[in-house]
């Protein structure tokens, strides 16, 4: 798809990945709105041309507005970006359950939220495409973001059966893995604290100006998934045809990281 003219509505488009992106899809001619919890911060990312709804994702009355209000703007919805997301560095067993359901809230729930909501327009004007943000830990599940993983995991599963459900519609899914994004996230966790040391893992780590290419890219090729870095690939790889192993590695790293304290 052709971003140029098109109208992208980006989730959580305050900062890191969303902003980056709201930057990157508005150099490559898009008409954009945008929706975070900060509304300062948006009118700085979408310039005096954007819709900006400011509100909390969790809430379905701001899920609504937001639409709404994009349609009404431009009268269609061409790309959907959910990229709205925390993290949670708790250990699964006995992280707090009140974190646990906050996180499938945001992550899941809400992107299927905004999924089903732009459908409907993207039906009537007779196609689109809505773009999942996921991670490297939706393909493999990592021990020190079990919870996190579970929920990228979710996201894609979900983007992969809707790939097939809205095919007839011409309405495209793409599915975006990042790795290790350098970005104000480990700030705003839900529960837990970065693993120390994460950081220096270069292999994997990219920033988002990077990552919010990959995405337009990703958008413009229709491709199915987006795996940035590409070096993301291998430790996929590595997960299905040697789990045993790639296990004993994950553990080997979550140990040194110190992050399992009074395990």
């Amino acid at each position: 798809m052709e971003i140029s003219g098109k109208v992208a509505l980006i989730t959580g488009a305050s900062e890191g990945i969303g902003a980056a992106t709201a930057k990157e899809f508005r150099r490559r001619g898009a008409k954009l709105s945008l929706v975070a919890r900060s509304g300062g911060k948006l009118a700085g990312v979408g310039g005096p041309e954007a819709v900006v709804t400011a509100g909390d994702l969790c809430d379905h009355q701001v899920r609504e507005r937001t639409v709404a209000a994009t349609l009404e703007r431009f009268g269609r919805i061409d790309i959907l970006v959910n990229n709205a997301g925390a993290g949670m560095y708790a250990p699964a067993w006995r992280a707090p359950m009140d974190a646990v359901r906050a996180i499938f809230d945001l992550n899941v729930l809400a992107a299927v939220s905004m999924t089903q909501l732009a459908v409907a327009p993207m039906r009537r004007q007779g196609g689109g495409i809505i773009v999942n943000v996921s991670s490297i830990a939706g393909l493999v599940p990592l021990p020190w973001f079990t919870l996190y993983s579970g929920t990228k995991f979710a996201l894609r599963a979900i983007g992969d059966g809707l790939r097939t459900e809205l095919r007839p519609f011409q309405i495209r899914v793409v599915t975006v893995c990042p790795g290790y994004v350098r970005t104000q996230f480990q700030q705003n966790v839900l529960a837990g604290r970065p693993p120390e040391g994460l950081h220096r893992a270069r292999l994997w780590t990219i920033d988002a100006d990077q990552c919010a290419r990959a995405i337009a890219r990703g958008v413009e090729k229709e491709q199915r998934t987006v795996v940035t870095p590409a070096v993301g690939r291998l430790l996929m790889l590595a997960w299905r045809l040697f789990p045993g192993f790639v296990d004993r590695r994950l553990e080997k790293i979550y140990r040194t990281l110190d992050i399992a304290e009074e395990r």
